[in-house]
Formats: structure tokens, C-alpha cells, sequence
């Protein structure tokens, strides 16, 4: 008979005994619910465990249960081995649970099989993601695009106010570790390759090594890098913000296109300032190549200016500038991109701010060589 709602509720209990037949049983007691099981459920996993492993053909006697429900049953069918044990005495209003148990066994999800075409899928699964930037970019290219020529037809509507504030944010603001960069990298490559130099006294040629190499090469691309840590970072970070706070969405119910306010203003700025940043990069690495040269070499720092124009072709001033706008575009692009697709999450934001700095290097290292290649003959002495 079931018993009343109001009466006590008894601790779940289990002893061994043994039956007429001289066979162990297992005799439960109390109440076998999820509630009263909690503070011992641990132990009386451990027991039933023990009890069915040992004794095998055991009468189980759960007619003591003045209460089950789902855990309790579970629970036992799972010391049973996922099946109903061959002598269980319980009562009438218990029965439904295990005839439940019984009908829905619990199976382990079926292995996967092997198939030929899985290595492949694995191969080719990064080349799709890899496409789908590419296109998403293209895409943002060309809605920035014909925003900017929307603002080229009327001046009026043209973002000038974010544009000079992206140009400080970006250009102003990171020029102190760009010099300390360009500086330190100044020195160690005068530095290394005057000792090359005085070793076949041609310590008169690291005029021509330093000047085409800072600014030909790794003004540009020193300069990138830094921005693409530092500003590109900052921009995903912005629009991803914006992303999760509903900002972007509200400007699109308020019907302002983000490629004009958001996007536009960073490419441009970014590819202002980049140039500027190149130029100072440039006369700070080779300031610090000066001075190195000077204590290295006895190259006074007047005779390395006035030489520096003959050993160094004005084409590599004009190269190296035309890298970093595209570099700058590219940068910006891929900023703006990867913080549009930010999803509404903090884990999601991170993750986009670190792809946008690893694609953003990436792409300006990529670049870099397409111009090496297409570009070797110019500005060669």
C-alpha cells in the first residue's frame, strides 16, 4: 500500500540477508528518492555495486520501499548491469519505473565508421573557411567601396570627424613604440652587419645595406606588424563591442549604413597615417643605424646623410610608401571584418581579436613578397 505524502521519510537502506531457500538477499528499505538518496548516494552506489557483483543469484526484496522514483530505479538498474535482476520481489506501484527502464534501454552511441573520404574532409574543411573569408572580405571590399564613392558624390556625408579621430588613434598614438621599435632594430642591424663589413673593409657599404634595407623592406613591414598588433586589434575590439552591445543593429534600424561609419573611416585613416608612420619608422631605425655604425665603424653620422641619397634610389622611398597604404587598406579590412563577425560573447570576441592580428601579419607578410617579386628591378643601384 502506498504510503501518505505526510508520513516521515524514512533513509534510503540496504542489508543482506538470507532467504528460505538459503540464498543471500538483498532487502531495501526506506524511501528511494533523489531528495533522500543526495547525502548518501555515494555509498549506497558502492553497496549495491558490492552486492550485485558478489552475489549474483540474489533475491532482491524492494517490498520495503515506501517510496521510489526515477533516480532510485536508475540507480538499481544500473547496479544490475542494465537489466531487470532474475529475482526482485517489489511492490505494484514501483513496477511501472522498470518496465519504463526496460522498454528504453540506455545503448552506447553507435562508432563511427571509417570512410575514405574522411582524411580528405579533414585536408580541405580549413581551405572552405579560408574561402569563405575571402569572400565575406570581398564582399565588405565592395559595399566600402561604393559607400566611398557615395561620399566622393556628396563631400557632405563623408565621416570626417571619425577619420581624424582614427588618424590620431592609429597614427599619433603609436608613434612612441614604432620609434622605440625602428631605433632598437636600427642599431642591431647596423650593428651585426658592420661586423661582417670590417671583416673584408667594406665597412663604407652599410650605407647602401642599411638605407635599402629599412627602407625598402623592413620599415614597411616593421611598421605594419606593429599597427596590425596594436591598431587592428583595437578596431575588432571596437565593432566586436559594439556587435555584442546591439549597437550595430540599432544603427541599421536607424538606417545607418556601418560601412560609412565604421568601416570607411578606419580604412582610410589607416591608410593616411600607415605611410606616416613608415616615413617615421624609417628616419628612426636609421638614426639608430647611424649611431651604430659611428662607434662601430668610424662612420661619421654626417658623411652616412649625405651618402645615404646616392646609395639609396628615391624608387625605394616611393615603393616602401605604396606597400604600406595597401598595407594599411588590408589591415584595416580584415579589422573590420573579423569584428563584424563577432558573435554576441565574450569567448567569441577574443577568439576574433586574436584571428584578426594573425590574418592581419599574415596578409602583410604575403603582400610584402607579391611586391618583392613584381618589384625586384626597381630601385636596384
Amino acid at each position: 500500500m502506498a504510503s501518505s505524502p505526510f508520513a516521515p521519510v524514512a533513509p534510503p537502506a540496504l542489508t543482506l540477508e538470507r532467504a528460505s531457500d538459503g540464498r543471500p538477499a538483498v532487502k531495501l528499505t526506506g524511501t528511494w528518492s533523489l531528495r533522500s538518496m543526495q547525502p548518501v548516494a555515494q555509498s549506497l552506489r558502492q553497496q549495491l555495486a558490492a552486492h550485485a557483483r558478489q552475489t549474483r543469484d540474489a533475491h532482491w526484496d524492494l517490498s520495503g520501499v515506501t517510496r521510489m522514483d526515477h533516480a532510485g530505479a536508475m540507480m538499481l538498474w544500473q547496479a544490475w548491469g542494465r537489466q531487470r535482476a532474475a529475482n526482485v520481489n517489489l511492490r505494484a506501484e514501483h513496477e511501472g519505473l522498470f518496465e519504463h527502464l526496460q522498454a528504453a534501454p540506455m545503448q552506447e552511441p553507435p562508432a563511427e565508421k571509417f570512410h575514405w573520404l574522411t582524411p580528405g574532409l579533414a585536408l580541405t574543411r580549413p581551405l572552405m573557411v579560408l574561402g569563405r573569408h575571402i569572400i565575406e572580405v570581398v564582399v565588405l571590399l565592395g559595399r566600402v567601396s561604393l559607400a566611398f564613392l557615395q561620399c566622393l558624390a556628396h563631400p557632405s556625408r563623408m565621416p570626417w570627424k571619425e577619420i581624424s579621430a582614427n588618424v590620431y588613434r592609429t597614427g599619433a598614438q603609436a608613434l612612441g613604440i614604432t620609434a622605440l621599435v625602428g631605433f632598437l632594430i636600427g642599431v642591431v642591424l647596423s650593428y651585426l652587419s658592420a661586423q661582417q663589413l670590417k671583416a673584408y673593409g667594406a665597412g663604407i657599404f652599410i650605407v647602401n645595406l642599411l638605407g635599402i634595407a629599412v627602407i625598402r623592406e623592413l620599415g614597411p613591414v616593421l611598421a605594419a606588424i606593429l599597427v596590425a598588433g596594436r591598431s587592428g586589434s583595437a578596431m575588432t575590439a571596437q565593432i566586436g563591442v559594439m556587435r555584442v552591445t546591439d549597437e550595430i543593429d540599432a544603427m541599421a534600424v536607424m538606417g545607418i549604413p556601418y560601412t560609412v561609419r565604421l568601416v570607411l573611416p578606419r580604412i582610410i585613416a589607416l591608410a593616411i597615417s600607415l605611410p606616416l608612420i613608415v616615413l617615421w619608422t624609417n628616419a628612426i631605425a636609421l638614426f639608430g643605424g647611424m649611431v651604430a655604425a659611428h662607434y662601430k665603424l668610424d662612420i661619421s653620422i654626417g658623411y652616412f646623410i649625405s651618402a645615404l641619397p646616392e646609395a639609396v634610389p628615391v624608387a625605394n622611398l616611393w615603393l616602401g610608401l605604396s606597400k604600406s597604404i595597401v598595407f594599411g587598406i588590408l589591415i584595416a579590412l580584415l579589422a573590420c571584418h573579423f569584428g563584424l563577425r563577432i558573435e554576441p560573447n565574450t569567448e567569441s570576441l577574443g577568439i576574433g581579436t586574436t584571428n584578426s592580428v594573425v590574418a592581419a601579419i599574415t596578409i602583410v607578410i604575403l603582400v610584402d613578397a607579391i611586391f618583392a617579386v613584381l618589384f625586384s628591378d626597381v630601385g636596384v643601384p
